[in-house]
């Protein structure tokens, strides 16, 4: 089974055949994504479609041009479709998941004998949170995409608002798709990431590599920033491959920094972590 690390695509290298989950837990994020995402297809000269819910299809096409893209051409030309998840999922009223694949394969396959170089999409799903008749089965649409788009010259990144969705539902989505998108590095070097992620469907801090003296200082201003994030603050350490004392003593401090109940949550870390722990206290203060 893969590593959450290893399921992760930059949003620049999504490529035919990928399935992806973006997990946004702010407005910056799903703006630095999704117009991104979408102008790479233009450039390949894909067919990119987009579904937006949350936002307008005006929304969708301000950030293009924010972006430095007039999409004014893309769209003449047919393109480029930006419409609204009534008009695409929901376009009989209810949500039918066979159908709504169906479609799919057939613009992979209009999109390729119009002389586009592939096909790919971008959806909002905030949608299946109305209680839409059909909605129960978005699960078993994602999974049914995956096999549709695989192999395939077609890409797809479906977009979910974590301050909208209860953290177990996010998790079962996230399983749902093969890759996530990466988001970008708090910190890198060539000893350590400290990369934002979603585990279990919490907002956690990553930490991949090696941390020491040199990089403590990395870790505590990577954990000042996680602690602006709601709720008690994750760090996911089943990348770490070494912690001093000057890393656990910023972990300490980020704890002690926490208020209104909030815990400090470290998961995932090898055995050798707890040792350090134990060689401290903390585990006996904590």
């Amino acid at each position: 089974m893969l590593t959450q690390a290893q399921r992760e695509r930059v949003v620049e290298e999504i490529d035919h055949g990928d399935h992806v989950c973006l997990a946004f837990a702010d407005d910056a994020e799903q703006q630095r994504v999704a117009p991104t995402y979408l102008l790479t297809g233009l450039r390949r000269g894909e067919r990119v479609m987009c579904f937006a819910d949350q936002r307008t299809p005006t929304q969708v096409l301000d950030w293009l041009r924010a972006a430095g893209r007039d999409s004014e051409p893309a769209l003449a030309s047919g393109q480029l479709v930006v419409t609204t998840a009534d008009d695409s999922y929901l376009a009989a009223g209810t949500f039918d998941a066979d159908s709504m694949v169906a479609t799919l394969r057939q613009e992979v396959a209009d999109s390729l004998r119009a002389g586009y170089t592939g096909f790919r999409v971008s959806g909002e799903m905030a949608w299946a949170l109305r209680d839409v008749p059909g909605s129960e089965r978005l699960g078993e649409y994602e999974t049914k995409v995956n096999a549709a788009f695989e192999g395939h010259r077609a890409s797809a990144v479906c977009q979910y608002d974590a301050r909208r969705i209860d953290a177990a539902a996010l998790a079962d989505f996230e399983a749902g798709h093969p890759q996530v998108v990466a988001a970008p590095s708090l910190h890198s070097s060539a000893t350590l990431r400290l990369v934002p992620a979603f585990r279990s469907g919490e907002r956690a801090l990553r930490v991949v590599g090696a941390v020491d003296y040199h990089s403590a200082p990395a870790l505590a201003a990577a954990l000042a920033t996680a602690q602006d994030w709601p709720g008690d603050l994750w760090v996911d350490m089943s990348n770490l491959d070494f912690i001093d004392l000057a890393g656990v003593r910023e972990l300490v401090r980020a704890a002690e920094r926490l208020d209104g109940g909030r815990r400090l949550h470290i998961v995932d870390h090898a055995p050798m972590l707890s040792q350090v722990f134990h060689v401290v206290g903390w585990d006996a203060s904590a």
